[in-house]
């Protein structure tokens, strides 16, 4: 797969389109083979280039990315409604944090080193398939158009809309990097759900705390439900948050960052050209009911660098169906109120051994692991919404603004 010597410069065996979590990680991956020649176009300097992000993750002792890392947790903690809490150690696995700054620092320093890599700052306009592969044209900082070529290309940029769906929720967020003025952390925990807030109307709100040093953690507020807020109604639930559940006392905010991720039964088409694939979030790699992401780029991006390897071109399903048919039951039974969001999730980690429950949620359990966790839900409300699904119309809705964030 390595490129002609007689090839023009704007000439890949590789071209992946976006510099984030699913661009990068197919690049590294590739690159990883010894084999293809990769181009990365990422976005230049400026309104286009997104800011700086947290990916979040489970693995075992150790991985790829541990130059990047930036935390990590050996005991996980949900907080009830009432106050209760529930800590688990979900041994081996660990829970991670990444910086993009310093993930794309990594991966960009590997495809140096490579024989075939590179990196190109320029926007893109335009992705077409061409008699032998796909061609990009892009725009460079400097105003120049430039016409690249490759046998693949995997474009990771977002939709401008979802496809149709039976339910689309939005997991939306703001968090603060705080600096308190005395330890107010434990930083052996990591608090994934913290209902210890005011609940909407629609949907559930949690608190989501990772620390980095006593004095120092990501503390943020989520809503999984229909509609973003402003961000001064972020600003708001944060510093009610912090002031009065966690605590804190004086604290400084260092910096924040907000998104939002879709959480939607729609089918996403991986395939929009002979040699054109989505990945990412816009191939369908974030997981319907949780957000979760990261990982299952990372499962994609070294099944795609597999196939390469083997001379075959695909982008295989980031989730396997039996999770995604799940997913579908849990988001409709959420969105119609059928079961007490807070209630599902705390009583899951009450219920079932912290290491089957991540591997769970991560599409990593078999049939008969599933069936016992699904025993433990509210076997009722689950199973009408399992039984109208089948029955219910697809329908398209406004995409939100999706940037890889977390999780």
């Amino acid at each position: 797969m390595s490129r002609h010597p007689d090839a023009p410069e704007g000439t890949s065996d590789v071209l992946i389109v976006g510099g984030g979590a699913s661009g990068l990680s197919l690049a590294h991956r590739l690159t990883a083979t010894g084999s293809p020649t990769v181009t990365v176009v990422e976005a230049p300097e400026g309104p286009r280039r997104p800011p700086e992000r947290t990916w979040c993750y489970w693995d075992r002792d150790a991985d790829d990315f541990d130059e990047a890392v930036t935390g990590s947790w050996t005991r996980l903690r949900v907080h009830g409604t009432d106050g209760s809490e529930v800590t688990v150690d979900p041994s081996p696995l660990r829970y991670r944090m990444l910086r993009s700054t310093e993930f794309e620092r990594l991966v960009h320093s590997r495809l140096a080193r490579s024989s075939g890599g590179r990196v190109l700052r320029a926007t893109v306009g335009s992705v077409r398939s061409t008699v032998d592969g796909a061609e990009v044209r892009c725009t460079t900082a400097d105003g120049r158009t430039l016409t690249l070529r490759a046998r693949h290309v995997f474009d990771s940029r977002p939709r401008s809309a979802l496809p149709p769906a039976r339910t689309q929720l939005m997991q939306h967020f703001r968090g603060w990097f705080v600096h308190t003025d005395t330890d107010r952390f434990d930083p052996s925990v990591a608090d994934l759900m913290d209902f210890r807030v005011p609940q909407p109307g629609h949907g559930l709100a949690f608190g989501y705390v990772l620390p980095l040093a006593p004095d120092r953690a990501l503390v943020e507020y989520t809503e999984f439900s229909r509609t973003p807020l402003t961000t001064p109604a972020y600003e708001a639930a944060l510093t009610r948050y912090s002031r009065d559940v966690l605590r804190l006392g004086p604290y400084t905010v260092e910096s924040a960052e907000q998104g939002v991720i879709p959480m939607t039964d729609a089918r996403f088409a991986r395939r929009t050209g002979p040699a054109v694939f989505r990945i990412g979030t816009a191939g369908g790699a974030t997981r319907p009911a949780t957000g979760y992401t990261f990982a299952a780029v990372q499962r994609q991006s070294r099944a795609i660098a597999a196939a390469l390897l083997d001379g075959r071109a695909i982008a295989p399903p980031p989730h396997g169906r039996r999770a995604l048919a799940m997913d579908a039951v849990l988001l409709r039974a959420l969105d119609t109120g059928r079961i007490d969001g807070p209630d599902f999730f705390t009583g899951l980690f009450r219920r079932i051994p912290p290491e089957r429950l991540l591997r769970f949620l991560d599409g990593a359990t078999s049939p008969w692991e599933e069936w016992c966790i699904g025993l433990r839900t509210p076997i009722g409300p689950m199973l009408r919404t399992a039984v109208e699904l089948p029955f219910l119309p697809r329908r398209s809705r406004p995409a939100p603004r999706i940037g890889e964030n977390h999780r």
